[in-house]
């Protein structure tokens, strides 16, 4: 599903990340871990084409990103890549329906098609009663649901998530991490995730730790 080779970064006289190798799955859930600064995050906007690196090559789904114009990887993006994070970015003006049909909109998916599909994806996430609810009514981890399920709407291929549970209690942290595993089990989804909760990286396929700027351990 992906594959990153040599990735470095800079940002002026700090180098980030120092040549790091990454392998991803079909439908398999890999945990990055490691102390804040050693660059995870940094790493996955560079995988989830966010970002750029200064150096090497990723394929996601077959494609070589370097190859692909700005253009063609916005499309890309849309349609091959989901994102969670951690506050969620939730349009406020926007109910919790219309947040998640957003990047189906930005596709030009057939309206109709997009509202059932929405409306079905928020009820498999427990929100069927939350539809027109707007972000500010809604708890921490009912807002990070609509986040999920934005992620899912155009039926990516995999899904970055970036300490997807780190604003919730313990109790909706643990919901959302066997979801991760529901989701994976239901939709075949692979999934790469910067936590700093080990009991997600316990649960993962496989947990990787970063440290100064490089993988240390698998």
């Amino acid at each position: 599903m992906l594959k990153a080779s040599n990735i470095k970064k800079s940002y002026g006289d700090l180098q980030v990340l120092k040549g790091i190798d990454i392998e991803i799955s079909k439908a398999e859930v890999v945990s990055i871990i490691g102390k804040s600064g050693t660059g995870k995050s940094t790493l996955l906007h560079i995988l989830g084409t966010l970002d750029a690196s200064d150096e090497g090559t990723l394929v996601i789904a077959g494609k070589e990103i370097s190859k692909l114009n700005a253009n063609q990887l916005a499309k890309f993006r849309n349609e091959k890549i989901g994102f969670i994070f951690q506050f969620h970015h939730l349009l406020n003006e926007f109910t919790a329906l219309e947040n998640v049909m957003i990047p189906g909109l930005i596709a030009k998916k057939n309206k109709k098609e997009l509202i059932k599909k929405s409306e079905d994806l928020l009820a498999y996430l427990g929100l069927k009663n939350r539809l027109d609810h707007k972000p500010n009514q809604l708890s921490g981890g009912e807002q990070q649901r609509v986040a999920v399920a934005r992620a899912l709407i155009n039926d990516p291929e995999i899904i970055f998530a970036d300490e997807p549970s780190g604003n919730l209690d313990n109790v909706t942290s643990e919901e959302l991490h066997h979801l991760i595993f529901q989701l994976r089990s239901d939709f075949q989804q692979s999934f790469v995730i910067v936590t700093h909760n080990n009991e997600l990286a316990k649960m993962s396929d496989r947990s990787l730790t970063m440290e100064d700027g490089l993988i240390r351990l698998d």
